[in-house]
């Protein structure tokens, strides 16, 4: 209890540090990339306080080169400072509007050039697509959970549409994140952090320029069939203390 309690306090204070010295960052940064970096520093000081280690597989599937569309399995809160502090390239986040609500943090996130969707309103949701596809033309890699939403078993739940409206819409290839171990440290509905050792693999793009609109849905089952595989192929959880 007391090493939660530590854990809690440092990412409060560390939160309104850092999203702070994003913010005034953000107005000498017209890419957004600086902000980025202050959000890297964030997340990593958050994972080395609550002892979780990370172990990297797959950078050599990353073209710094080329801008992407990164697709992860979303199992815990711990998923954002994984995928923030090791994931080695310049991105955006998708991500839901409430995000942007939260004081200072949410101000912060716009710095950075986050972009923010509203997954009940479906216009505005659109809206937020065409920018992120916008986004990813001018050269930068965005991210996306496609579940939607965090897993409440620690599986990968099917996927949502509207990333693959992006995809399509973009013409940019898909990597594919499969996250392993951040669903033993804070499922969802627990306030209690368990330190457990993590694995991110970076697996091979998926090219998508044979797809359209007509067959984003075929292409969003090969990529969930993708994941899940791999996903079940991860032998056991990672020891845990």
């Amino acid at each position: 209890m007391f090493r939660n309690i530590i854990i809690y306090s440092f990412t409060i204070l560390s939160t309104l540090v850092l999203a702070t010295a994003t913010i005034v960052l953000a107005f000498f940064s017209k890419t957004g990339n600086l902000p980025h970096l202050v959000g890297r520093l964030w997340a990593r000081s958050i994972l080395f306080v609550s002892g979780i280690d990370v172990t990297v597989n797959g950078t050599s599937n990353i073209d710094t080169g080329r801008s992407a569309i990164y697709m992860a399995n979303h199992q815990s809160n711990f998923d954002i400072p994984v995928l923030l502090a090791h994931l080695p390239v310049q991105f955006r986040w998708l991500a839901k509007a409430e995000l942007f609500r939260i004081p200072v943090f949410g101000r912060a996130m716009r710095g950075c050039g986050y972009i923010s969707i509203d997954r009940l309103n479906r216009e505005s949701a659109f809206e937020s697509l065409a920018k992120a596809a916008a986004t990813i033309k001018k050269g930068t890699s965005v991210l996306i959970f496609p579940e939607g939403t965090r897993s409440l078993d620690g599986t990968i739940k099917p996927f949502k549409k509207g990333p693959f409206v992006l995809t399509v819409d973009a013409g940019a290839p898909i990597v594919p994140v499969v996250l392993h171990g951040t669903w033993s440290i804070m499922p969802k509905n627990r306030r209690i952090i368990k330190p457990c050792r993590v694995t991110l693999d970076i697996l091979p793009p998926v090219e998508t320029s044979g797809y359209s609109r007509n067959t984003k849905d075929e292409l969003m089952e090969n990529l969930w069939n993708l994941l899940c595989q791999h996903f079940s192929q991860m032998e056991g959880d990672p020891a845990c203390t």
